[in-house]
């Protein structure tokens, strides 16, 4: 075998630490800038919509390295790993600048696009928050390649230690900005570039460090080749469009929400951030599946690949039930934390059990399986299968629930559901055919 339990152990754990501080450092970032009054509230909160939507984008590229530098090493190639990791970096490099100065010339249109004529004061710090924070994703692409190549090594404690530090850096910094040297929204948005700056560079010296099986090297950075980019593309391209309509369908389900009144919107966003909880693991076997896999695929090990699939689908089924349950019964506990009034809170109590029941039975099909499936190649797929379920089932299914037939946010979180079991119904299809054995990248 090519894992061993202690390997999947050792790969899987720092990664569950990643997504812990991610959500901690989210959770206090928004009480930080809460201090600095609604507009910056307001106008952060926007922007880190948009801020999703082209991170979300950023990472397809880095999910296309993996797959390929996996298949690669599974290939027992590990010079082709090494030059494939360098053209990840290249391009990924490439990719985030051209985001940035995009963004940056673009700004206010963007925004003015997204979220119309809001408010002067909210605009002004969404502004302030948006060229900030463009400045950090050059940093940010190149901390995604060298994380990359870090994860399909298995060396996750190095991304989590990396990550410990750079939001360390972020909480520290939020804390000076906002309460010492009261910068409002700059006072949060400088930390974030600074702290991914550090992560950039401390990533980097330590992907050119020689004694590891694949190491960066400035010949591989610097060469330019084609073939070995479509190989990148032919990931990254599917899986970005996929991940973009995701996202943008994230924000178009917020603005249906928007229309539900104060105490619906208050409610989704309370489950919302304590939902998260509960898939923390799941989302790092997300992380983790795609190595592993690719890792099998290239090696010529299919069954093996079912296998890895099996047995990590089977963590994020234990970790829903545990940790569901656990939010489940926490609820009298979590739930006066947010100091909102009584009737939002029971409405946000229905949709948490909600999510979590869903969860349990669909979420690792619909995000498990399909990361499997792209770590073997098979991206077109998964990506007509994804734009396809957002569009007709959780943005169609919202509209038909929440707007024409009354139900509300209840009607919405009901079309997240049905979203989950389409994408679960195709993607098992699409697994028990075998057709994914075909599409090695390599």
């Amino acid at each position: 075998m090519l894992y061993q339990k202690q390997d999947l152990r050792r790969m899987l754990a720092p990664l569950v630490v990643e997504q812990v501080l991610a959500m901690l450092v989210g959770m206090v970032d928004t009480m930080m800038v809460s201090s600095a009054g609604e507009a910056a509230v307001s106008g952060v909160a926007l922007v880190d919509m948009v801020n999703y939507l082209i991170i979300t984008v950023m990472a397809a590229l880095t999910t296309g390295g993996a797959v390929v530098i996996s298949q690669y090493l599974g290939r027992e190639q590990p010079e082709r790993a090494a030059f494939s990791a360098g053209q990840l970096a290249m391009v990924s490099a490439l990719l985030s600048t051209g985001i940035m100065a995009l963004g940056l010339v673009l700004r206010q249109g963007i925004l003015r696009l997204f979220f119309g004529a809001v408010e002067p004061p909210v605009m002004e710090a969404a502004l302030t928050y948006f060229v900030i924070t463009a400045c950090s994703f050059p940093f940010l692409g190149i901390y995604n390649a060298g994380a990359a190549l870090y994860r399909v090594l298995g060396r996750t404690s190095v991304t989590m230690y990396i990550s410990l530090g750079m939001n360390l850096i972020n909480l520290l910094g939020d804390y000076i900005g906002v309460h010492v040297l009261q910068a409002g929204v700059a006072g949060v948005a400088v930390p974030t570039l600074l702290s991914r700056a550090f992560a950039a560079v401390v990533m980097t010296v330590l992907a050119f460090r020689p004694g590891k099986a694949v190491r960066l090297r400035w010949s591989h950075i610097f060469a330019w080749d084609a073939g070995e980019i479509r190989r990148l593309l032919h990931i990254a391209v599917p899986g970005g469009v996929e991940n973009g309509l995701f996202a943008l369908g994230k924000v178009l389900m917020v603005s249906i929400v928007s229309h539900f009144g104060t105490v619906q919107i208050a409610a989704n966003g309370v489950a919302g951030s304590i939902d998260q909880i509960a898939v923390m693991v799941v989302n790092a076997v997300n992380l983790a599946i795609v190595p592993v896999v690719g890792r099998c695929v290239g090696a010529g090990e299919e069954e093996q690949a079912q296998a890895y699939t099996k047995k990590l689908m089977g963590i994020s089924y234990w970790s829903l039930a545990v940790l569901g349950l656990g939010v489940c019964l926490l609820l009298p506990v979590l739930l006066p934390f947010y100091q909102l009034e009584p009737e939002t809170l029971r409405l946000a109590a229905v949709l948490i059990v909600l999510h979590n029941l869903m969860a349990l039975a669909l979420h690792p099909t619909s995000f498990n399986l399909p990361n499997s499936l792209r770590a073997a190649g098979d991206v077109r797929y998964t990506m007509w299968v994804g734009v396809g379920s957002m569009v007709v089932f959780r943005l169609g299914s919202a509209l038909l629930l929440g707007v024409a037939l009354g139900l509300g946010i209840l009607g919405v979180w009901i079309a997240m559901g049905l979203d989950w079991l389409a994408r679960s119904v195709a993607f098992g299809i699409r697994y028990k055919s075998g057709k994914w054995k075909e599409m090695c990248v390599i």
